[in-house]
């Protein structure tokens, strides 16, 4: 790559991370549902954090939730039983997912399916643990858990906000990077990638603990923003279906690609879904069986297949 097109993907990357932190901030003020635009917010990180992971190695967790309901817990518990800063919690909701990434690093070894149900297992595990009325006293059991003396809407907001920029600047860092390149190679063909030096349990091992961090974080500023949840609102499938719609939709191995398929389908979900819940199934039921048919690649192949360049 050369110097000149590395420095303009550089620079596409900041223009990306300039208009969204431009629009988050300014879309309040016109628009005065900011609890929802907290929320597309959160969908967005979900959606880019899981196209760190299968879009530049491939592999497909339908437990990503398990990551953000650990997020969300680790924050919560932090808050109510240290005095350390909100945001400390957060980070230590960060860490504490990354920390159950390395637990369940060994799920790398499986591929494919295999992967994506272990991974849905593995989730389903935390799920009815922290819901464990045994556990009550610690987790709050199916009762869930209140941190109101933290609650700071606007805060959190931007909390999340910076959350986003981080992983987009991730994402970007990977679409550009020689990192990110190893990556793409090793998810195309993993043995000609380590015979070109390239330590493949490592790559996907470290991208698999970034894309946990990604997703802990998101979850200790969405607790933070509730301040009252139960394990069912953190720990839910759809959470992990809507990122992987999201970024599929867009198109994985892109920067901008999650960001356009959560703002578009997250946009006709508050529009239809909530309202009207049973024709906005029969619409994502269409939407994906298009996608799946035509668009493998998400809406972006559109532009790749006349030979433009999408970042």
């Amino acid at each position: 790559m050369s110097d000149r097109s590395l420095f303009a993907r550089w620079r596409s990357g900041l223009i990306v991370l300039v208009l969204l932190a431009a629009l988050f901030l300014f879309l309040p003020h016109v628009y005065g549902n900011e609890s929802l635009l907290f929320t597309l917010m959160t969908f967005i990180v979900l959606a880019q954090g899981l196209n760190l992971l299968y879009g530049f190695t491939g592999y497909l967790p339908f437990g990503y939730v398990g990551f953000f309901g650990c997020g969300a817990y680790a924050t919560s518990l932090l808050a109510l039983h240290t005095s350390l800063p909100v945001l400390l919690c957060v980070a230590g909701g960060g860490l504490a997912a990354v920390v159950m990434g390395l637990i369940l690093g060994p799920l790398l070894r499986l591929s494919g399916a295999y992967f994506s149900i272990a991974s849905l297992a593995a989730s389903q595990i935390l799920y009815y643990v922290v819901s464990n009325t045994n556990l009550a006293d610690i987790t709050g059991g199916p009762y869930g858990l209140k941190i109101e003396q933290v609650y700071a809407p606007t805060a959190s907001y931007i909390t999340m906000l910076a959350v986003l920029l981080l992983t987009t600047a991730l994402a970007a860092y990977f679409r550009i990077s020689a990192f990110g390149m190893g990556l793409r190679a090793m998810k195309q063909d993993p043995v000609s990638a380590a015979m070109a030096g390239i330590d493949i349990v490592r790559a996907r091992l470290i991208t698999w603990l970034i894309s946990a961090g990604v997703a802990g974080l998101a979850g200790g500023v969405y607790a933070w923003n509730l301040s009252v949840f139960y394990p069912e609102a953190v720990f839910t499938l759809q959470i992990s279906v809507f990122a992987i719609v999201f970024a599929l939709f867009g198109g994985v191995g892109t920067v901008i690609g999650p960001l356009i398929g959560a703002g578009v389908l997250y946009s006709l979900y508050s529009a239809i879904g909530i309202s009207t819940p049973q024709y906005f199934q029969l619409i994502y039921g269409l939407l994906i069986v298009l996608l799946v048919l035509f668009m493998p690649g998400g809406v972006l192949s559109l532009f790749t297949r006349r030979g433009l360049r999408v970042f």
